[in-house]
């Protein structure tokens, strides 16, 4: 049984688009594997909060040191990197914000990668000194933006720190396999932007399909 970490990041409600190829993408899953497990977060409704120098701290003090209130102020990213430990599969919702990130998708990747949880650090490893923790999980990142050309090859590709970003931060997740399904044009609402959105959603149970092993050729045949 594959279990699904769904992460939303938007901080719009039903005009997202990043919202709406998420919950198609779970939605396929769920009806290719219905006895799959989907564990829920929205940091885009609900954001993690800011990392603080009490984070810090409570983070680099070893588990056996750590006072109560250290204990408390790493409540929150325990309960995160508890989900992240779980899935097979991470779905991100998310649309780009000036290039990157939404801060609330930031904020859940400064909360989940930590030292000690989900990577090791030793420097005994010369200038490599980190290792993710975990292992063997696949990636998928919905995205939607504004404007075009952020893909490999394209005119804005410089100017893209959001599926980059992600994809860097992944091999600390323990990330193996990495997705990414995007819809272009938002800003300008024109043909090229329907057409693109409809792209995105024909591609996802594609994408489905491949992630889960499933041949696709009598759906070709009949198609």
């Amino acid at each position: 049984m594959t279990t699904i970490l769904h992460i939303d990041a938007s901080v719009r409600g039903e005009r997202s688009i990043s919202r709406r190829l998420s919950k198609a993408f779970v939605e396929h899953w769920l009806e290719r594997e219905p006895e799959a497990l989907v564990l829920a977060r929205d940091v885009g409704r609900n954001p993690p909060p800011l990392v603080t120098e009490a984070w810090v701290a409570a983070a680099f003090t070893p588990p056996e040191a750590r006072r109560a209130d250290q204990n408390e102020e790493l409540r929150l990213s325990d309960e995160l990197i508890d989900e992240l430990d779980r899935a097979d599969v991470i779905v991100i919702g998310t649309p780009m914000y000036n290039y990157g990130m939404p801060a609330g998708l930031k904020s859940w990747f400064d909360k989940v990668i930590r030292i000690g949880r989900t990577f090791s650090f030793d420097l005994s490893r010369g200038d490599f000194p980190l290792e993710p923790v975990m292992t063997g999980k696949t990636l998928v990142v919905l995205s939607s933006r504004g404007e075009f050309g952020f893909g490999p090859g394209g005119v804005r590709e410089r100017m893209n720190h959001l599926e980059t970003h992600i994809f860097t931060c992944a091999h600390y997740l323990g990330v193996k396999e990495s997705h990414v399904i995007a819809v272009d044009y938002q800003e300008f609402d024109d043909e090229r932007h329907r057409q693109s959105l409809a792209d995105a959603l024909a591609a996802i149970p594609v994408l489905v399909d491949q992630c889960l092993g499933v041949a696709r050729d009598d759906r070709l045949a009949a198609e």
